[in-house]
């Protein structure tokens, strides 16, 4: 192996006239929308860059390397990847062969320049007897309506993952009182979408929190469009399906997933898994692509909607997916009874949370989560149940707030044993519903332990064997670029007994 990327190092050292003739190109920032690692395992990672800049040739040789070191006097593996226009000059570099549990250091070079240091690492081996794993989980980073101060808290946390889970973009245009306006309009063109993700990856604490550690990553609607579901549009728009192959693409292109997760068409699978040694079993899944379109819209319209259960028969039909059937086998055939913890990385708030009693008429529910969707829950949460799985821990984004609730199968019975704990993080900039309505909603839903709609950041963890701690972090002003964080509660869970509690 250090022969053939010797011999590698070589070839680019004479081909290294090649570059020389776009030398005046080569004054432009060749890195600027950072580097970032994810999708870790026991051997090896993914390794993101994308060349920039105008002038850039068809097909541009970039060389990686990895180190056990920040100078990099001990390198641990290297070799080349050719960036290509058509894929926007990404680079999806997959070095295996590595020692499990290990963190290294990263680095790209290409015509002439040289990247910023990424730190990365490995995951314990699956039989190994990993005692920790510190992540934080975050979600919605709307550029437009606030600055990306808890990025730079996340940059220095020590962690071993960020789990960031959906909204990476939005497609919307800014308004003329947007604290930061975006570029363009409302993004539907595979041109726009990369444009929309070059702005978002430029922001400095964004890029450094991809350079602190590996991330693992689920997306949700706004990085196709809002609540679109499957192939269908909140616009019904009839090209739709163009529209998901290039948000699809663009998605792709700018994050650290591997070469075979590379869209064909509209289609990109991130349903995946990832042992943490003999601690903990991280399921990551898709709430988007495969499931049913929403109960009971808007007239001439598609995405969510607000209805009461008396009104709309069709939220209990027992067809009906989030996941989608094949999907839902994977899980439930995947959950593992031998390790303390089920992580389970997806999308949105799963608790059932009425906004009105239940007890009269059914309660009222947002048709785009898990509430639109209850058979669905109930099949998941049935097997959590049936299987007396241990520490089932569902992590989630996508509604702006900060929740921790109680996870039963059974929503109605006040008495009903609580089978798994949720924990449904906050944004880092997007804007959540009024405190109020919040609160007022609470008293429908007991099983909520914790509710905050008006808090900007991210949680943090620290997994053991036994427990799981829990700190939700707080932004002081998610308009200032260099705002405090503090910690606002913390929460510990048992592995023996699902169900959170206060700290």
């Amino acid at each position: 192996m250090k022969r053939r990327h010797l011999l590698l190092g070589s070839s680019a050292l004479i081909a290294a006239p090649a570059w020389l003739r776009h030398a005046r190109a080569a004054d432009l920032p060749r890195f600027a929308l950072g580097v970032a690692s994810g999708q870790p395992h026991a051997s090896g990672m993914v390794l993101w860059t994308m060349l920039t800049g105008a002038g850039l040739p068809e097909r541009v040789t970039v060389r990686w390397e990895l180190a056990h070191d920040a100078g990099f006097t001990q390198i641990a593996a290297s070799g080349d990847e050719v960036a290509e226009l058509a894929w926007s000059h990404s680079v999806h570099a997959e070095p295996t062969g590595l020692a499990p549990a290990r963190w290294y250091w990263y680095r790209f070079s290409a015509l002439g320049q040289q990247s910023m240091v990424g730190r990365t690492r490995t995951a314990p081996a699956a039989d190994a007897a990993a005692t920790s794993f510190d992540f934080v989980i975050t979600s919605c980073q709307r550029w437009d309506v606030g600055h990306y101060a808890a990025w730079r808290h996340v940059a220095a946390e020590q962690l071993d993952a960020v789990m960031f889970l959906g909204d990476y973009i939005y497609e919307y245009a800014s308004s003329a009182k947007s604290i930061r306006p975006v570029e363009g309009s409302h993004v539907r063109t595979l041109a726009q979408y990369r444009a929309r993700y070059a702005t978002h990856k430029s922001d400095p604490a964004l890029q450094a929190a991809h350079a602190a550690a590996p991330w693992l990553m689920v997306w949700d609607d706004h990085e196709v469009g809002n609540d679109y579901a499957n192939l269908q549009g909140q616009e019904l728009e009839p090209d739709f399906k163009a529209q998901r192959a290039a948000a699809y693409r663009a998605y792709w292109e700018h994050l650290p997933f591997p070469k075979s997760a590379r869209p064909v068409d509209a289609d990109m699978r991130i349903t995946g898994r990832l042992d943490w040694g003999r601690l903990a079993r991280i399921h990551l899944i898709d709430d988007r692509q495969y499931r049913d379109v929403q109960a009971c819209p808007k007239p001439g319209r598609g995405g969510s909607n607000t209805v009461k259960l008396q009104a709309c028969p069709e939220l209990l039909d027992a067809k009906r997916t989030l996941l989608g059937a094949e999907q839902e086998r994977w899980l439930a055939e995947g959950w593992d009874s031998a390790r303390p913890w089920n992580l389970l990385a997806q999308q949105t708030l799963m608790a059932r949370f009425s906004q009105s009693d239940p007890a009269s008429g059914g309660g009222t529910y947002w048709t785009d989560g898990w509430d639109g969707y209850p058979a669905a829950r109930n099949r998941l949460l049935g097997v959590v149940a049936q299987r007396k799985l241990p520490g089932v821990v569902v992590l989630g984004g996508d509604v702006h707030a900060n929740y921790v609730a109680d996870l039963k199968a059974d929503f109605d019975d006040a008495t009903a044993p609580v089978i798994a704990t949720e924990f449904c993080g906050t944004s880092i900039t997007s804007l959540g519903q009024q405190q109020a309505r919040v609160d007022a909603a609470r008293a429908f839903n007991p099983h909520i332990r914790y509710a905050r709609s008006d808090q900007r950041g991210y949680m943090r963890f620290a997994l053991g064997e036994k427990q799981l701690q829990m700190q939700v972090r707080v932004v002081d002003n998610a308009l200032d670029p260099a705002s405090g964080i503090t910690t606002a509660a913390r929460f510990v869970v048992d592995a023996a007994k699902p169900g959170a509690q206060a700290a």
